[in-house]
């Protein structure tokens, strides 16, 4: 018998990234049992509500469902429907389920995570709601609509192999999500993740969710916060403003790119909503939001070979024309 692989410094990083799927799914999970949006799905993920969760920290992640639920319904649009997702470590995500319920599910809806979260967390919550499925294995899922792989971003020739086993159609648009994903990959790891990307699709958008401005003492205190739980972001020096989110796609092949502060986006949602999501608990530390909100950013970068009007899209991008 091979001897057992001694523990290492990365499977341990790589388990304190894996958790974070968990804590963003039982934030949403409360967020949405306090009415903040709807999502009928989360439940079947986090199974109970769990402690109660600050209201900076549900109105963070409200602006976040919104602001990427923006642009990726704006690329359905535009593609009528003729497209692909690819949902890159996509955790425990219900995506699929509302853009099933609104009528607008693109051709073939991708997942990619750690197998392991595919193998342990997914598949078992998936299994109360898919029925047309077919389980390839204990790490992977295909359907005519939904395909969930177990795979490694960092591992660029296995991730594109597994997803062209799958059908993944080059000549489709295709819009690619990563929420908090591309910081945990050293500047080179995702850098060869946005350049295939870019290769291997002629049009299409990549909207990119997570940390940014991380130079200053927030900032620091974040990644010191972050470590102290053995997660370490390793791509934190390409999340040092607006500019250099941008210059990353625009370094790998991507033709146009734009990046907005949470703060900017929560400003530009529509006030009725708005309105109506901050009646539903008390924010005392104002001062607090503002400064987490200036900390996360949407980048968004495209190419438009087929002229759908994505390139119009991350140029012009207004909040309050599409929500």
């Amino acid at each position: 018998m091979a001897a057992r692989q001694p523990f290492t410094y990365m499977d341990t990083a790589d388990e304190a990234v894996r958790a974070t799927c968990d804590d963003a799914t039982i934030c949403k999970r409360f967020a949405t049992s306090k009415g903040y949006w709807k999502d009928p799905y989360i439940q079947y993920f986090a199974r109970s509500v769990g402690e109660r969760k600050a209201p900076e920290i549900n109105r963070g992640y409200y602006a976040r469902v919104k602001g990427v639920n923006h642009l990726l319904d704006a690329f359905i649009r535009n593609s009528e429907c003729n497209c692909q997702v690819i949902n890159l470590g996509a955790g425990l995500d219900t995506t699929f389920w509302r853009l099933k319920d609104e009528n607008l599910l693109p051709k073939k809806f991708f997942e990619v995570d750690f197998p392991t979260v595919v193998a342990l967390r997914k598949l078992k919550g998936i299994s109360c709601l898919m029925c047309a499925c077919f389980l390839l294995d204990t790490q992977s899922l295909d359907s005519d609509r939904y395909c969930i792989i177990g795979a490694d971003l960092r591992d660029i020739s296995a991730l594109d192999e597994k997803l062209k086993k799958f059908h993944l159609n080059p000549d489709l648009p295709t819009v690619l999500l990563s929420e908090c994903v591309l910081v945990y990959m050293t500047p080179s790891q995702s850098s060869n993740l946005l350049r295939w990307a870019a290769e291997i699709f002629h049009t299409a958008m990549f909207i990119n969710y997570e940390q940014v401005n991380m130079s200053d003492r927030f900032g620091q205190v974040m990644i010191e916060n972050l470590l102290r739980r053995q997660c370490s972001l390793a791509g934190a020096e390409l999340c040092q403003s607006l500019d250099t989110q941008k210059e990353r796609f625009l370094k790998t092949g991507w033709e146009h790119a734009d990046a907005l502060d949470m703060m900017t986006v929560y400003s530009m949602l529509p006030q009725d909503d708005v309105a109506r999501m901050e009646c539903l608990e008390f924010l005392d530390e104002k001062e607090l939001l503002q400064q987490l909100l200036q900390h996360y950013n949407i980048c968004w970068a495209s190419k438009d070979k087929l002229n759908l009007g994505n390139s119009a899209v991350c140029k012009s991008f207004d909040l309050r024309l599409f929500i």
